[in-house]
């Protein structure tokens, strides 16, 4: 089938290849049936908020890469405003930017507002690509008072953690992304954009206002993890802090409502949002989840992981290359991804949906740490061969001996 396309990973480089890498994150990709990923602004060294940054970034990935990365440039307080600045960061190549409306966890990428927003909006409508946003508003000093005040028993239940970031800080965020959208509708100030927002987590009032946004006219999609289709709130232990990402993972009933939404066409896409980072970071040995990094190493994984825990949803192959494959590919406007037509890039995955295994035991993880929520893990459809524009690059646990992926610049 065609070719995955990621739009949502993590790579790190330069300056955090300690926590991933273009080399080793490209080869996971490769042997998860990935054939082309998006890199995010953060968590680089620098943030690729800058034309300068991203040149630094492509530098670095000279020679290093297995599949084909594209990448978004990052929206800022710094640079929202600066027209002339967004214009050479956007005329350099990015596909599109992404923002966070609450604090992003990495002190060069400070949260925006809803002006930052709007002014952006304007300036991605003349290039007619979109603005991925992390959709969460902390709604009250709660989570701060939680990490001062509980004890050490307490910092190593999921529920504290979940505790800390409720639905009612997506809902927050989609209301004022919703009002924004309304600018992106046809003759509307900033029609040409697009509002993409990235990991959704809570499938209750924060779907009901995109699925009237999308009703209303206005540019705006919406993607989930597998990590939100797979796992529930429930059934993380104490400790287990390889679960903790941000929105956080919700209860079994939020996981039945997503799977529900993917089906009925009103979340668009999945992607993986792999965000690894150094061991010490995750907190493995103590488990507090309230100071530990939030994300989740899956990148390798979106195919047999989808696969798998969708079929008790009846997932069709049709519907996992819609999400996997032609939606992203057209979010990130990649005319020649996505689809297996005369003309496009050769970018094919061959696997076989009967063949089962298990997660780090007979089957290699290719990430630069193991540590992962989903090591143990049953699944089925592996990965037998991936091709990247005609080239063999992964067959059989084995990678091609030269990295042949190339850098994807918009024009």
């Amino acid at each position: 089938m065609p070719g995955l396309v990621d739009v949502h990973v993590h790579l790190n480089e330069p300056g955090r290849v300690e926590w991933e890498g273009f080399e080793t994150g490209t080869k996971a990709a490769a042997a998860g049936g990935v054939t082309t990923l998006i890199d995010m602004p953060l968590n680089s060294v620098p943030t690729t908020t800058s034309k300068e940054a991203f040149e630094m970034k492509v530098d670095a990935a000279k020679g290093k890469l297995f599949v084909d990365v594209g990448f978004w440039g990052g929206l800022v307080p710094e640079n929202a405003f600066n027209i002339t600045a967004l214009n050479q960061l956007l005329g350099a190549g990015v596909l599109g930017l992404k923002s966070f409306m609450c604090p992003s966890g990495i002190n060069d990428f400070p949260m925006t507002n809803a002006s930052h927003i709007k002014a952006a909006l304007e300036i991605l409508a003349n290039y007619r690509r979109p603005l991925l946003v992390h959709a969460e508003i902390p709604q009250s000093s709660q989570d701060e008072r939680l990490k001062a005040d509980v004890d050490v028993v307490k910092r190593r239940m999921y529920s504290t953690y979940l505790e800390t970031r409720p639905p009612s800080w997506e809902e927050g965020a989609v209301k004022e992304l919703v009002t924004l959208a309304k600018d992106t509708i046809p003759n509307g100030p900033a029609d040409g954009a697009h509002i993409h927002i990235v990991h959704l987590s809570d499938a209750s009032a924060s779907l009901d206002l995109i699925k009237e946004a999308k009703e209303s006219g206005a540019r705006i999609t919406v993607e989930t993890c597998p990590h939100y289709l797979a796992f529930a709130a429930e059934e993380i232990s104490d400790g287990d802090t390889r679960f903790k990402c941000a929105p956080p993972i919700r209860d079994a009933v939020n996981r039945d409502h997503l799977w529900k939404a993917l089906k009925e066409g009103h979340i668009d896409m999945l992607s993986s949002d792999h965000s690894p980072s150094s061991p010490e970071l995750k907190n493995v040995e103590t488990g507090d989840f309230l100071s530990a990094w939030g994300g989740i190493s899956s990148l390798q994984f979106g195919l047999p992981v989808t696969w798998s825990y969708g079929q008790h949803y009846g997932l069709k192959l049709r519907e996992l290359s819609e999400w996997w494959s032609s939606r992203p590919a057209k979010l990130s406007g990649l005319q020649k991804k996505g689809a297996i037509l005369i003309g496009n890039d050769a970018d094919l995955v061959v696997w076989d949906p009967e063949v089962d295994f298990e997660i780090g035991k007979n089957y290699t993880i290719y990430h630069k740490h193991p540590i992962t929520p989903y090591a143990g893990r049953q699944l089925s459809g592996t990965v037998i061969a991936t091709f990247v524009r005609g080239n063999l690059i992964y067959e059989d646990d084995q990678h091609a001996t030269a990295a042949c992926g190339s850098p994807i610049l918009a024009v």
